[in-house]
């Protein structure tokens, strides 16, 4: 497990609660089973582990949003060159087929490039097991100049604590159907849009 970086502590920021469907979903998935591995994206933290392990699941926590500045300096033509996407994914991703039984994405999805992000959710696909489920949220405002990139912390099963991140973040938008073409090598896919411009994303594998 990543300890949290230096980039989620600049400044301090107010922090917003926000209920999610798709979060209520996703545990849904998870309900009645034991002993289940699940993946974050958010960084290490205590609020996630504890309310994970709680239910009887372990959780691996991987700080994407640090990655992506580390590998690729949140800069779109780095994120096209091949070998730095495969370090990328070999940072993120680097484990064995069929480890997970769900993931957390949050919304770092949209802070690759298309290219990039499809090449994530692949080797994310690859890691899962069969009808495991994942979280993924997007900005649903075409027009929005910037977007926020947030910690999520975890409540209970309907309700999400976000502490905003300094974070120099260039977004890729992503409408439905580019949406749909991430996730084409998945089972499924339900979208929730919420008051607050943003889809939340079910994808099955």
């Amino acid at each position: 497990m990543r300890l949290p970086s230096p980039l989620q502590s600049r400044g301090a920021q107010p922090t917003q609660t926000r209920n999610s469907n798709g979060l209520d979903q996703f545990f849904a998935s998870l309900h009645g089973r034991d002993n289940l591995s699940v993946l974050d994206f958010s960084g290490a933290s205590q609020a996630n582990v504890s309310f994970i392990t709680n239910l009887g699941h372990r959780i691996y926590s991987e700080d994407v949003l640090t990655s992506i500045e580390e590998v690729f300096g949140f800069d779109a033509e780095t994120q096209s060159n091949p070998v730095r996407v495969d370090m990328f994914l070999n940072t993120i991703l680097d484990f064995p087929e069929n480890h997970f039984d769900g993931a957390l994405v949050w919304d770092t999805l949209q802070f690759l490039s298309a290219a990039a992000a499809q090449a994530t959710v692949e080797r994310l696909c690859r890691v899962l097991r069969p009808n495991a489920y994942v979280l993924a949220f997007f900005n649903a405002d075409e027009k929005a100049a910037t977007i926020s990139a947030f910690q999520y912390r975890i409540t209970d099963s309907k309700t999400l604590l976000l502490t905003p991140r300094a974070l120099p973040a260039p977004s890729h938008y992503f409408n439905n159907r580019g949406i749909e073409k991430l996730f084409q090598s998945y089972g499924s896919l339900k979208f929730f849009l919420t008051r607050a411009n943003l889809r939340e994303v079910i994808a099955k594998r």
